[in-house]
């Protein structure tokens, strides 16, 4: 075990942000829901605004812990042209996938945000957090997502990740910020004390404090 709960190791994140505290073009960007109450603890500590990035992996069929692709906010869709290629997945799978994949996504967007816009993050630096990875499938479509909004700069920002995969997710984003990259490595959870699942009236309750404030 490395943290007591989600809340300390946001805190523990935070202090390896400094850098980017106080400065206006600077956004936190929250995957839900894990890592909502890691960024909370950020954005508080940074004086930043806080969001959602809602991301919803296109797992390939038959093994969908492998992403072919990622939806987001804004109508953001990457698809990878390699692993598409490579298992000769079809056009038809991709759009019935992306169908299914949007319909929740557009369920979370209403649920989780109501009618408060999406913070812009073109031109600025936008600081994704998670609270763990594993596999990284979905962080790194989500970096390749969020990439077509057009930020000037991309921080990766988790608690806890293997080390092989923190090295394919700096690779991927301009900054990848990690307290912890132990060995060996079987689930995020592990490294939790408190790794309860989060709800999503807890979500939205963090969400509305730091919208409250804006």
């Amino acid at each position: 075990m490395i943290f007591a709960d989600r809340t300390e190791a946001g805190r523990s994140l935070a202090c390896r942000l400094e850098k980017y505290a106080n400065r206006h073009d600077v956004v936190v960007l929250a995957v839900p829901r894990g890592g909502v109450p890691v960024a909370f603890e950020i954005a508080e500590e940074l004086h930043a605004p806080l969001d959602i990035f809602l991301l919803r992996k296109l797992g390939v069929p038959g093994c969908e812990e492998l992403a072919f692709g990622a939806i987001a906010s804004q109508s953001v869709r990457f698809l990878d042209p390699h692993i598409l290629r490579a298992l000769a997945i079809a056009s038809s799978q991709v759009e019935a996938i992306t169908a299914r994949e949007e319909q929740e996504l557009k369920r979370q967007e209403v649920f989780y945000r109501g009618g408060e816009p999406p913070l812009v993050v073109a031109g600025k630096t936008a600081i994704l957090v998670d609270d763990g990875v594993a596999t990284g499938a979905s962080l790194l479509a989500g970096i390749r997502a969020l990439r077509q909004l057009r930020p000037a700069r991309i921080v990766v920002a988790v608690p806890v990740a293997p080390a092989p995969v923190f090295e394919r997710l700096a690779y991927e984003a301009d900054e990848i910020v990690c307290v912890a990259k132990p060995e060996p490595f079987v689930a995020v959870g592990q490294f939790y004390d408190d790794f309860s699942q989060v709800q999503d009236d807890e979500v939205t309750k963090f969400l509305e404090r730091l919208w409250s404030s804006r």
